[in-house]
């Protein structure tokens, strides 16, 4: 058994596996051996006291679902044998975010008031990836109902490393998903963006991050947390297996009436053709962020960190010497109000889909004696959710309170509207930019430490503040790597572009990643796979 197969791309690999090159009993054997090799001990809702061991793992499995996950590969080469095609992704390990339903497995989304959960069926873009021939190795950690940006408010503990520094944070909500692919623990993972949550870590990590148009994947199957702005994506290894999984999972399903009805392209067939005359935009907003003292309660004005800065130059002006035309100074006047509209609107979305969980049906329950119903659902809600859950409800239920809504949530959905408006301006076809995609930073900074910012809910928040207009907007976003910082961390940039625009999104990022095949960070592996 050969312990890189795992690091192979899922376009190479599932080549190699249909030529018989290499089983998909193999595949799975190598993936599960990495896991075994980086990944530490599983995370649990038990008592968590700290091991300074934990500091050299990645911990990114909630569980790997290796008997489950045998079955399939096996299944696999029997299709092979039998000279069938068993589809794109044959024997592809993938990882799944745990906030998705995966028939017969727990179900959990991190937090304890779901630790019970068997999910009786699975997720949408989950039955599509394994009928694929995908194989799923089991359900990687998130933040608790995915409310975080650094994989830190799970209920499940030890807390997700990122894989080039376990000390430091891989991004959230979809940190397991990130981690697990740049640790060659999986090869592709399904994830959620709800205000960055895929782009974020897949910076943090040095992986590739795609956010589809809202619509463009179903949601049926997946645990929400706020219902206008989650958004099924996919953490790959590069551009070419985003846009291969996306075929994968893409299209309209009668089990979600959001899933546009939307033909679904072969996303792989044009990825080569080049960028000339493509327009792409440079935004001073974006290089900016303003942002309230936690102290004083005064908004502050920062710039994002030099390095990203230059980083995001440099891109643009490699995708210049490959033809693309850059316009400079776009304005996107209403960018910095994406973190204070998004506190409200999925905030009060959260506390609504919250409700469901109450002990009744399924999901934990208080065990102790109690009065009535009433208090059943209090003791059981009290002890099943974690911090973050709880501060989304009561804030969610304050802003929609009727003597607030229209100060508050009303507001909110107008401010939404015109930060839309701000991209349907750049991207118009007769405007004064015509742009076809807007690139951007992926985040402020590069990853931070374990614990540096937890607890912070605002300034947790302000993670995302480059990545949460387009869940506003509901357009595409896609983060690839760009590079390391100072410190040897990755560094991300954001291609953001028009409805149902992945397509070119796609192209730009492979057209960097031929652009910059030859440069030095390529070269550089995670910490955790140093002595592999």
């Amino acid at each position: 058994m050969n312990s890189s197969i795992c690091d192979l791309p899922a376009h190479v690999l599932v080549r190699k596996i249909k030529r018989g090159e290499i089983s998909a009993v193999e595949a799975l054997e190598s993936a599960l051996a990495r896991i075994s090799s980086v990944d530490g001990r599983a995370p649990s809702i038990e008592p968590y006291t700290p091991d300074p061991a934990d500091l050299e793992k990645v911990h990114a499995f909630i569980n790997v679902t290796e008997t489950r996950a045998r079955k399939q590969a096996e299944a696999v080469d029997r299709a092979l044998a039998a000279g069938e095609d068993p589809g794109p992704l044959a024997g592809i390990p993938i990882s799944v975010k745990d906030i998705f339903c995966v028939h017969g497995t727990p179900s959990t989304a991190g937090s304890r008031i779901l630790a019970n959960f068997v999910a009786p069926y699975s997720a949408t873009p989950v039955e599509r990836l394994e009928i694929a021939g995908a194989i799923t190795v089991g359900k990687v950690n998130l933040d608790e109902f995915t409310f975080g940006s650094s994989n830190e408010s799970s209920a499940f503990l030890p807390p997700v490393g990122n894989p080039w520094d376990t000390s430091i944070v891989p991004g959230g909500s979809s940190g397991g998903s990130a981690a697990s692919v740049a640790a060659g623990e999986s090869i592709l993972s399904l994830a959620t963006d709800t205000a960055g949550s895929i782009r974020q870590p897949a910076a943090f990590c040095g992986v590739v991050g795609l956010k589809p148009t809202y619509g463009r994947v179903s949601r049926y199957g997946l645990i929400a947390f706020a219902s206008s702005l989650d958004c099924p994506g996919i953490i790959a290894r590069d551009v070419t297996d985003a846009a291969l999984a996306l075929r994968v999972i893409a299209g309209i399903d009668p089990h979600d009436a959001t899933a546009a009805a939307k033909s679904v392209p072969d996303y792989t067939a044009g990825l080569e053709k080049g960028i000339a005359g493509l327009r792409i935009g440079l935004s001073p907003d974006y290089f900016r962020f303003k942002y309230p003292d936690s102290e004083t309660g005064e908004l502050c004005e920062k710039e994002i960190d030099s390095e990203i800065r230059d980083a995001v130059y440099r891109t643009a002006d490699l995708l210049a010497d490959a033809g693309a035309e850059i316009i400079d100074n776009v304005p996107m006047p209403n960018t910095h109000y994406g973190i204070p509209v998004y506190f409200v609107i999925s905030r009060v979305e959260a506390a609504s889909n919250l409700h469901r969980y109450d002990g009744v049906k399924y999901g934990y329950r208080y065990e102790g004696p109690v009065e009535n119903l009433g208090e059943m659902y209090r003791k059981s809600r009290g002890e099943g959710f974690g911090l973050q859950p709880k501060l989304r409800i009561l804030m969610g239920m304050y802003v929609s309170a009727e003597q607030y809504e229209k100060g508050y949530y009303q507001q909110a959905l107008r401010v939404r509207t015109l930060i839309r408006r701000d991209f349907e301006s750049a991207f118009d076809s007769e405007g004064s930019y015509r742009l076809d995609c807007l690139l951007t930073a992926t985040t402020p900074t590069s990853a931070f430490k374990i614990g540096q910012v937890y607890g912070d809910s605002v300034l947790m928040q302000y993670a995302d503040f480059l990545t949460v207009p387009a869940n506003h907007a509901g357009i595409p976003g896609l983060s690839i790597p760009v590079g390391m910082d100072s410190g040897g961390l990755p560094i991300g940039v954001q291609l953001l572009g028009p409805d149902f625009a992945e397509e070119t999104l796609m192209r730009i990022g492979r057209a960097y990643e031929l652009a910059s095949e030859n440069d030095a960070w390529r070269q550089m592996r995670p910490k955790v796979l140093a002595n592999l």
